[in-house]
């Protein structure tokens, strides 16, 4: 197993290349489903959720090929051999429920396993059952496993989520593309990754308004073609490098970085202390002057604070001047990372959905264990300003969602290395 060691040291100047947004691209990436033509998705993220997606994919019958050094994507469902998204791959990502409403609606049938991820909560199906039962869906649990199906094909119907859910909004979005009539999504979510989805599926041929808002208006057609999409830029690897010149001092400019994407996150940082720029080629990022100033965060659904930035910005906080206290309203169980930075000398209290973080001068290197995704990145940018050297382990986590993390920070003076766990 690897290890990431992190030595502070001083301040980073550079350019840091974003990559395509994976949650977009995860997301992109079942909507082969709805179609026999083909489907090629660009700036793909290299990451090793989009190869369990890609296995999951084939393993349906899907053609599914890498060109371009991983960076393109060319997909073919032409002629899907399974309808059984099998427990030994869906287990290993969440994104993998996102096969069941491209299936439901193209082929009328699926059986998918409940999914897996990082240990960050229940995130229950419950939202996305509720939707695809609205559209005609018969959808029953068996043995770990949703057994679902549309005798008649599915109907337009009008589906109001209890809860903005990013996840059962693009499965029934997507499934509402091949319904008979007309679909009201309310209460959906409004990530820039659902934007994204209803872009290709217009490239597809699929009638789509609203997406963006919390209302979005789908009007079934009978079949979707092929098409060539651009992944968009991942906010959260964006805002994850915003956040390493703020922590270590200096300056860097995020290649492909737009504000609109990360804009509640830039109001904190501008509140902190840290000064963002547009530039033509994406957002340069440094601190105002002197020392980082606490800030109150809670995480909402997009256009609010992202939940996947909340461990990044947790680590900023550790040593900002004065207390600053965060919710995390999205997901349960998600300070896991708190007690490992308070191994690097950081003070936080952690009560329920509540942490307080009481900055301290400087945070100290010590040996940390990554829980999850965001967590171990978090543990990373503490270790740019941390005296000594930070070891994180369980890096594997980092390998679902960013690319050459080493890399990308060497390339702007950070000293870090990967190793082999002795």
């Amino acid at each position: 197993m690897d290890q990431i060691i992190v030595t502070g040291n001083g301040e980073l100047r550079g350019e840091i290349p974003i990559a395509g947004a994976k949650n977009a691209c995860l997301t992109l990436m079942p909507a082969t489903l709805l179609s026999e033509e083909p489907l090629t998705l660009t700036n793909a993220p290299r990451l090793s959720d989009i190869k369990t997606m890609t296995q999951l994919l084939q393993s349906l019958g899907a053609e599914v090929t890498t060109m371009q050094d991983g960076q393109v994507l060319a997909m073919s469902s032409h002629d899907l051999t399974s309808h059984v998204a099998d427990y030994d791959i869906v287990r290993k990502m969440r994104a993998s429920n996102l096969v069941l409403g491209p299936m439901l609606a193209r082929l009328g049938h699926a059986v998918v396993s409940l999914p897996g991820g990082c240990a960050i909560g229940a995130r229950p199906m419950d939202l996305h059952i509720h939707g695809l039962e609205a559209l005609g869906a018969e959808i029953e649990l068996k043995d770990g496993y949703l057994h679902a199906k549309a005798p008649g094909g599915l109907k337009g119907a009008t589906v109001e989520f209890s809860f903005a859910s990013v996840g059962a909004t693009e499965n029934v979005l997507m499934a509402a593309t091949l319904a008979k009539g007309t679909t009201v999504l309310k209460n959906a979510a409004r990530e820039p990754e659902i934007v994204d989805l209803a872009a290709c599926l217009r490239e597809m041929g699929a009638q789509i308004d609203g997406d963006g808002t919390s209302t979005i208006t789908i009007q079934g057609v009978d079949r979707l073609s092929g098409a060539t999409h651009p992944v968009v830029t991942d906010r959260i690897e964006l805002g994850t490098y915003m956040l390493a010149p703020a922590i270590a001092g200096g300056e860097v400019e995020c290649l492909g970085g737009k504000l609109d994407l990360v804009r509640s996150f830039v109001e904190k940082l501008d509140e902190a202390g840290i000064e963002v720029t547009e530039t033509d080629r994406g957002l340069k990022v440094c601190r105002k002057n002197g020392r980082v100033k606490a800030v109150n965060v809670t995480t909402a659904p997009f256009p609010g604070f992202p939940t996947d930035l909340q461990a990044q910005m947790m680590a900023l906080l550790c040593t900002a001047q004065g207390t600053s206290v965060l919710e995390e309203k999205i997901f349960e169980n998600r300070f896991m990372h708190a007690p490992e930075l308070v191994r690097m000398g950081a003070r936080i209290e952690v009560h329920g959905g509540t942490a307080t973080v009481h900055g301290v001068e400087r945070l100290k290197g010590a040996p940390v264990m990554a829980t999850d995704l965001r967590a171990s990145v978090s543990l990373i940018l503490a270790g740019l300003a941390a005296e000594g050297e930070t070891v994180v382990s369980r890096v594997y986590h980092l390998d679902r969602g960013y690319e050459h993390v080493v890399r990308k920070l060497e390339g702007v003076g950070a000293k870090i290395e990967r190793v082999r766990e002795k």
